[in-house]
């Protein structure tokens, strides 16, 4: 059996699969838990990170209001399902009036290393870049320098320094609505300079896996396990109607995570509800976040729909480990 690395959380949102369910990442059957309209002034929720803290659970959330302004706030969860949002977005600190300037914030991530809390998103500096920030409280936010030049989106930091550095994955792009994207691996000493960057992965251009055959991008934080780091990744299919946004999963090597050992060739989780399949943008499953105990192997997904609300879905390690393995590209 598999095994996470990570700490127990009794208390994660949980419901078990539902019988006659061949599915290897099943959807809560109360979704979505997060309506478009839940923030005093949004138009839309989704594509948001969660964490344990004290004894419920806070996050970072995309909060688009109804001027369309892209922006993050925090909000705060006793369960898990149900939230109470900030109403006002969440205000940076920082030494460098420069790296401050706003543009717009979206699709952020959230995560512990060591005694403080780091939130990353797509920040628009003359382009999107990766904005980086830490937080001990959730009421004070420093931010950092951007971790690299525009074009770049989804970044996402590992939950633990590796060889002695940070490290990150993230997915080059360009100004617009990127039609194209890889995932690759990038370190630093301090969280300002990144760089010893190598390639990942990139999409699958054949109908082998149709479903990444457009651009990837990395999801919620890797997953730490016993046989390596547990990224669920989105793909994209460009079909006749537009960018289809799936999921799946792969396993990256402990030590060299830009290693793949890994891959799904079926998607975990493809949009055919109907709040995935219709909403600002359709056709979009977009995971940011994941809750785990390790006692249990228990994995809580939280994923944008349709770029409007936001879903739950439930699997475990040894399900997606197995299932991996023995459909991998």
């Amino acid at each position: 059996m598999a095994k996470i690395i990570g700490n127990a959380l009794p208390n994660i949102p949980w419901q078990d699969k539902p019988a006659n369910c061949r599915d290897i990442v099943w959807r809560y059957d109360q979704n979505p838990i997060i309506q478009r309209d839940e923030q005093k002034d949004s138009n839309s929720i989704f594509n948001s990170a969660v964490i344990p803290w004290e004894d419920g659970f806070i996050g970072v959330f995309r909060c688009d209001n109804r001027s369309r302004s892209m922006d993050i706030f925090v909000g705060r969860s006793k369960d898990g399902l149900k939230w109470e949002f900030e109403d006002e977005p969440i205000k940076f600190e920082g030494d460098d009036p420069e790296i401050l300037k706003r543009e717009y914030r979206y699709d952020p991530r959230v995560l512990k290393i060591e005694d403080r809390y780091y939130v990353t998103w797509c920040n628009g500096y003359h382009g999107p870049t990766i904005g980086i920030a830490y937080t001990y409280d959730f009421k004070k936010f420093v931010q950092c320098e951007n971790a690299f030049l525009p074009y770049n989106r989804n970044g996402v930091l590992f939950p633990r320094k590796i060889n002695g550095k940070y490290a990150m994955v993230s997915r080059p792009s360009d100004t617009g609505h990127t039609p194209f994207g890889d995932i690759f691996y990038s370190e630093s000493p301090d969280m300002v300079y990144w760089g010893r960057h190598r390639y990942v992965m990139g999409i699958i251009n054949d109908d082998r896996s149709a479903w990444q055959s457009k651009k990837i991008g990395p999801g919620p934080v890797p997953i730490e396990t016993d046989e390596g780091w547990l990224l669920f990744y989105h793909g994209v299919l460009n079909s006749c109607n537009g960018f289809v946004y799936s999921f799946g999963a792969a396993l990256l090597d402990i030590d060299e995570p830009w290693k793949v050992k890994y891959r799904t060739r079926p998607y975990l989780l493809s949009p055919q509800k109907l709040y995935e399949c219709v909403g600002d943008v359709p056709n979009v499953v977009f995971p940011c976040a994941t809750l785990t105990d390790a006692d249990t192997g228990r994995i809580a997904i939280y994923y944008g729909c349709a770029d409007t609300v936001t879903g739950l879905a439930f699997t475990t390690v040894d399900d997606v480990l197995n299932y991996m393995k023995e459909n991998s590209l």
